[in-house]
Formats: C-alpha cells, structure tokens, sequence
C-alpha cells in the first residue's frame, strides 16, 4: 500500500507573499466581524432596563429550552422580567414564541403555564409555536401577529441579535437583556453569538423566509383589545 504523506501548509517565503499573507488574515478578521458590529450598531441605543423601557402593548419571550417540560434557569429568568414588565403596566401582551416542532417538547405550552403560574391572566399571553430561531420569531411577529411595536427579553449575550433581527423584520424593537450567571452556558452563548451574527446578517440580506409561515393569527389584536375595553 503506498504510503500518503500530508505535508503543511508552506509559509510564504518573501516579504511580499508574507505581507500579502498576513493582509489576507487581517481582512478576513474584518469580514468576520462586520456582522457582530452592524448588530451592536443597530442595536446600541435600543437596550433599556426594566424600569426604564417604553411602555409598549406587546412583549416577546423567546424561547431558551426545556428541562423535563420546564422552562430552563435561563428562560424561567426570561419570563419573570416580562410579568415583572406586566405587573409594572409596562406591557399589555406578552407573546411567547418557541420550539414545537414534535408533541413531547412544547416550549410556548411550558411558558404560557409558567407565565399563568406567576400571576399573569391567561388571555394576556399568546403562544407562537414556530419560532424555531430568533429570525423566524421575528418575522413571524411581524407578518403572522401583527405586531408592530415591541419591547424583547433575553439574556445580554443575545438581546442584541434579538433587537438587530427585529427591527429589520419590521418590528420597531426595544431590548431588555435579564441577568444571567456566568456559567458554562452563558460562556457558550455569548461564544456562539460570534457565529450566529453572520447567519443573522445573511437573513437579513436575503430575507429568508421562516421554516413555517401560514395564515395571519389575530391573537395579539384580541388580547390588546381585551386590555384596552378593561383599562389595562
């Protein structure tokens, strides 16, 4: 059997192929970067606390994951700002949109049922159950719910994705990011940011479609109804 030898990559021996190389390395660090900063561009002055955000009829909850059918640490924190937002009058609605895509794993269900558990009226909460990432949630949004105006809760590594998606789909976005520990998993979150800036940019360049679109549902529209025909 003859015997395959795989040799290195040979390192340019002149100055010019040297510069050359290290030109090469430096613009495509640039270019890797460039969608991380249209995101914090985009996104900068559009990042509030819960005390100071606008008042606006709907929040959206994004989905964070399961454990044993119940919110995660980080998504349980996730919906505790938006019925500290609720609570506060600071919002009218609060949609939720995650992962359904099989019958045993149901986040917008897990998320409706622990929002209703910490005192928020089940009518005042709608459930998107085809926000399989942070783009089609936002698109959705927009075309599915109607939604215009909104105030979007995540944790920091990822509200600015969240705002920066949002308003391009046409959703006029403010951002609240809820604390997090600093575990292995936010380290991994705010790691895969880097990675998901770029797909968020190619979404927005050649706006995708989301995985599932269908009909326009008028849930938001009533639920902001019933809080404007009872005063709130």
């Amino acid at each position: 059997m003859r015997r395959v030898t795989l040799r290195s990559p040979r390192t340019p021996r002149t100055r010019r192929g040297q510069r050359r190389l290290v030109q090469a390395v430096m613009a495509g660090c640039v270019l890797a970067l460039l969608p991380a900063t249209w995101m914090y561009a985009v996104a900068g002055d559009r990042l509030r606390t819960a005390a100071d955000v606008p008042r606006t009829g709907v929040a959206v909850v994004f989905g964070a994951g399961l454990w044993d059918g119940q919110p995660s640490p980080y998504l349980a924190h996730r919906l505790d700002a938006a019925a500290e937002l609720y609570r506060a009058g600071r919002v009218e609605v609060v949609l939720v949109t995650g992962d359904n895509s099989r019958a045993d794993y149901d986040e917008p269900e897990a998320m409706r049922v622990y929002l209703t558990r910490h005192g928020m009226p089940d009518g005042r909460i709608v459930s998107d159950y085809a926000g399989f990432d942070t783009w089609d949630s936002c698109v959705r949004a927009k075309k599915i719910f109607g939604v215009d105006e909104a105030v979007l809760i995540s944790q920091g590594f990822h509200i600015r994705r969240a705002v920066a998606l949002c308003r391009a789909a046409g959703v006029e976005s403010y951002g609240v990011g809820v604390d997090a520990v600093h575990d292995a998993t936010w380290y991994y979150g705010g790691a895969r940011e880097i990675l998901a800036a770029g797909k968020a940019a190619l979404d927005v360049v050649f706006q995708s479609d989301p995985r599932f679109l269908g009909p326009r549902e008028p849930g938001v529209d009533r639920a902001l109804a019933t809080a404007e025909a009872t005063g709130g």
